[in-house]
């Protein structure tokens, strides 16, 4: 079942989200196991939202890859809000919204 996870980084920039985003991801695309990725400034701070194709897929990228590259030069300080849960309901459009 395919699993949501939303970070909210309390002051966070997007200059700290690129930052963190480079030290993470893939140049070219999302990690395993990663479907959707979406994230921008919001009142207090910076907001990321990740659709993983299993909760044990979102696992395996916070523990093997975040956790041991945290503090990322530049990126997120602290801790982030967090929130997951098993997704219900996913539906997408055919249609690319850059940014």
């Amino acid at each position: 079942m395919a699993y949501l996870l939303e970070h909210f980084w309390p002051g966070g920039t997007e200059e700290q989200y690129r930052a963190s985003l480079a030290a993470v991801h893939p140049p070219n695309g999302m990690p395993e196991g990663q479907i959707y990725h979406v994230a921008g400034p919001t009142e207090g701070g910076f907001l990321i939202s990740t659709v993983w194709s299993s909760r044990e897929s979102c696992e395996r990228f916070l523990q093997g890859t975040l956790m041991p590259r945290l503090p990322i030069d530049g990126g997120f300080e602290g801790r982030p809000e967090q929130r997951g849960a098993e997704v219900v309901n996913l539906e997408t459009a055919d249609v690319a919204h850059p940014a």
